[in-house]
């Protein structure tokens, strides 16, 4: 379904007022998730992705504000769908708007921006940038402002990505009063719905399911507000969420319409990166029910998905589930290669807690890693997931490091590079069949004592043409071979020549 943008009456305006308006539009339609009607409310000052915004004759202290509203739009534009390059080109419309509003004295529209461009490393997966500019932002947003609710929103969804529940659930409730004043309907949904999937991950320890019920509480709340808002996506994310709560609680195929439900709804509005997110969770509930084809399948879906987005973090999580569907399939290989391709991509981007997982649960998913490589993802592991809050994750590293001790018994600790045992290896096609061929033929020329002739039996190919590899491809194996013998000419021959 796409959305279009209420017809804007600007005849009777001037540019500066035309301009504020179609801020004012953009923005309240990004608030009910219509991103391309918000993208159509800011023509003809800005075209879309990939355009500058045309500032020229406006009021000074209005460049800045178009700069920013385009660079928000543009960043929830790209979450929604596969857009290259979007991240670097919003990036680059906030920090002009930065530096705009800096030039100009405005510190309060400073932090503002600030916010939004942490928000921007925070959908790419850069965690610790993403804070910096937090609490910069956040020194300079004293007030209860909806500036202020949404920077502090930003930054629960940061100390989320790391594991740091308790960290989340401080910033809500000390931060209580300013959401629930806001009328802002999509700020209190998201409000409600962060509170509800921090329950739902401190009560995911079995002696705390009293927290999934708080959790279904504040779904309720989000789902009303954004009703209100009349915004779908983020519903649908509710939705989501919720069958979170319903598969912990075992109640699997009640989750399970729960995450088709809020897939319908998404594929109405488009957002593929969100579907993506759904079809994960989707996965997960299929491991659940042991169906692990489908759920190998739907999670293999998701990673192309996220992959072309370049959602690193959301790749991760969802390598990690395409890794568990493949080792219960009993495909370790390559299950081995995804849960390595997962550690690598999280590393990059710099989100070190879904490294740590995707680590811990290579090692509890697969018997048939090496001493080495099981030693180092559990080192890593152990270094990676120190400051999360799960409740599980001290359990499950206990285990993992009883697994490890099993084989220390047997297999003595070597020292070894970690990151190059832990991430996939690159091989280069080419020199890898040289170096083989070489090692090949040396392996011949030193089984028939060096004579080329003999060798080229073995190898099955002609003695001139290995002969010749050998000068020409590799010398060093010159030595190897016995000396080459140059038969003289004949003197019957040379007669005939004269």
């Amino acid at each position: 379904m796409r959305t279009t943008s209420p017809k804007l009456d600007t005849a009777h305006l001037d540019k500066d007022d035309e301009a504020d308006l179609r801020c004012r539009t953009a923005l309240e339609l990004k608030d009910r998730g219509e991103y391309e009607a918000a993208r159509d409310a800011l023509f003809p000052f800005w075209k879309g992705i990939g355009s500058r915004p045309n500032t020229n004759g406006l009021r000074e202290d209005l460049v800045p504000r178009v700069f920013l509203c385009a660079g928000i739009v543009a960043g929830w534009l790209g979450a929604k769908g596969e857009v290259d390059g979007v991240d670097d080109y919003t990036r680059d419309l906030i920090t002009e708007s930065i530096r705009l509003y800096e030039a100009a004295g405005r510190s309060n529209k400073v932090a503002e921006a600030q916010a939004e461009l942490a928000q921007c490393y925070w959908r790419a997966g850069d965690n610790e940038t993403a804070r910096i500019w937090l609490t910069t932002a956040l020194e300079e947003l004293t007030s209860g402002s909806p500036a202020r609710a949404n920077a502090l929103l930003i930054l629960s969804s940061v100390e989320w990505a790391e594991s740091h529940y308790n960290e989340v659930l401080k910033i809500l409730t000390l931060n209580a009063t300013l959401f629930e004043r806001s009328t802002n309907h999509t700020i209190k949904g998201a409000y409600h719905n962060q509170l509800g999937i921090t329950f739902r991950a401190i009560g995911a320890k079995k002696t705390r399911t009293n927290y999934f019920q708080l959790a279904k509480e504040q779904y309720h709340a989000a789902d009303e507000e954004l009703r209100l808002a009349k915004h779908l996506a983020f519903r649908a994310m509710v939705k989501n969420n919720l069958a979170f709560v319903l598969r912990e609680l075992g109640q699997l195929d009640e989750a399970y319409q729960c995450l088709e439900q809020a897939r319908r709804l998404l594929m109405r509005v488009g957002d593929r990166v969100r579907v993506a997110n759904v079809d994960d969770s989707r996965a997960q509930v299929l491991i659940a029910q042991k169906k692990y084809s489908l759920a190998e399948r739907i999670a293999r879906s998701a990673a192309r998905t996220f992959e072309r987005a370049g959602r690193q973090c959301f790749l991760a999580e969802t390598l990690i589930n395409q890794g568990i569907a493949l080792a219960r399939l009993q495909q370790p290989v390559r299950a081995q290669f995804i849960f390595q391709q997962g550690i690598e991509i999280a590393h990059q981007a710099g989100s070190l807690n879904r490294a740590g997982l995707a680590a811990l649960t290579m090692i509890e998913e697969l018997d048939t890693l090496s001493r080495k490589l099981q030693a180092a993802a559990f080192e890593k592991a152990k270094e990676w997931l120190a400051g999360s809050d799960s409740p599980d994750i001290k359990p499950r590293l206990k285990a993992a490091g009883k697994k490890l001790a099993t084989r220390r018994q047997t297999e003595p600790d070597k020292a070894v590079d970690v990151y190059e045992v832990l991430f996939n290896k690159r091989y280069d096609l080419d020199a890898e069949v040289r170096k083989y061929e070489h090692d090949l033929i040396s392996e011949a020329l030193a089984k028939v004592g060096g004579k080329v002739s003999h060798a080229a039996d073995l190898l099955n190919v002609n003695h001139q043409s290995l002969a010749l590899t050998i000068e020409t491809k590799y010398p060093d194996l010159l030595n190897e071979r016995t000396p080459v013998v140059r038969k003289p000419r004949s003197r019957k021959k040379m007669s005939r020549r004269k």
